[in-house]
């Protein structure tokens, strides 16, 4: 019930304000019908799991699906919804939620993936349609950290505009209904199988379209995941300036399947030997090269 009265509160949005508020919900009086065709459940071999359904009311757009836990929106289009997510581990738990004016339906199916566990997965979304939240990814090189410092121009940066990842991390653009250019909840999505040690840094930047003033970036972050090592950190910030960057989260790979993970906005700052010692320096440094494609607003 819950999710019902969060949708309709969203929902009740001044006509004298056009602009979005929170998660739309559908026109339909009936209770929607929510059907997976895939994941079908059982056990699977593949690295990537297909999420595809259709939703009985075609006025719904998002629905909401959540992979484990992990929270995602997701565009429908005549009803019918279908994106790829990187598999985790062992037991994947999917749940498709849809809501319209007669209330919430969800439908859940469970796959065993047979896989090796993914050390390094980014998965970022925002809460408004019609923005691009692009995610931004920076990877160690041998040059980016010497003598305990660091120096982020020389890291590699991956994103829309560059996915090829020196060091085998695998990027996904934002795919909308076969359309890798059109602003919407996302996901964006970054996995590395095999992620060499060193410091990360994961970024958003902020481009509204239209009417839309302002998002909430959401990010999921698993590092180890299906493991005992595991990890997993959810971050959620605003975004309201165009053209921003803001940084999401750093990750710290130290090897031996540990990591450490630092969010400036939630955590202390980090105290361990293997982290550098100029991290606001090396921001101010990115911030001053223009490299994001943004005012880099940190």
């Amino acid at each position: 019930m819950l999710p019902v009265l969060l949708a309709v509160l969203l929902a009740q949005t001044p006509a004298s304000n056009p602009r979005q508020q929170g998660v739309p919900i559908g026109k339909g009086k009936t209770l929607p019908v929510v059907t997976l065709s895939a994941p079908s459940g059982g056990w699977t071999v593949d690295r990537m799991m297909l999420i595809e359904g259709t939703v009985s009311d075609t006025t719904i757009d998002p629905v909401v699906v959540s992979i484990n836990g992990d929270r995602y929106l997701m565009r429908t289009y005549r009803g019918r919804f279908s994106r790829k997510f990187p598999a985790a581990s062992g037991k994947n738990v999917v749940t498709v939620m849809a809501t319209n004016q007669a209330g919430t339906a969800r439908t859940q199916a469970t796959s065993y993936a047979q896989i090796p566990p993914v050390p390094f997965k980014v998965v970022l979304t925002s809460d408004t349609d019609g923005v691009y939240t692009d995610l931004h990814l920076y990877e160690p090189t041998d040059a980016s950290a010497k003598d305990g410092t660091l120096d982020v121009r020389k890291m590699a940066h991956v994103y829309w505009a560059d996915t090829a990842s020196p060091s085998g991390g695998t990027f996904f653009l934002n795919s909308q209904g076969g359309d890798f250019d059109q602003p919407a909840y996302g996901p964006y999505l970054y996995i590395h199988r095999s992620p060499p040690k060193g410091v990360y840094l994961v970024a958003t930047n902020y481009w509204p379209s239209g009417d839309k003033a302002h998002t909430v970036a959401t990010l999921n972050l698993s590092l180890f995941e299906g493991t005992p090592n595991e990890i997993r950190r959810m971050v959620r910030i605003p975004l309201a300036t165009p053209g921003t960057t803001r940084v999401l989260a750093w990750v710290n790979m130290l090897g031996d399947g540990q990591a450490e993970v630092f969010v400036p906005s939630q955590d202390p700052r980090p105290k361990h030997g293997a982290w550098p010692k100029n991290l606001d320096e090396a921001l101010k440094a990115l911030q001053s090269n223009g490299d994001g494609g943004g005012e880099g607003e940190y």
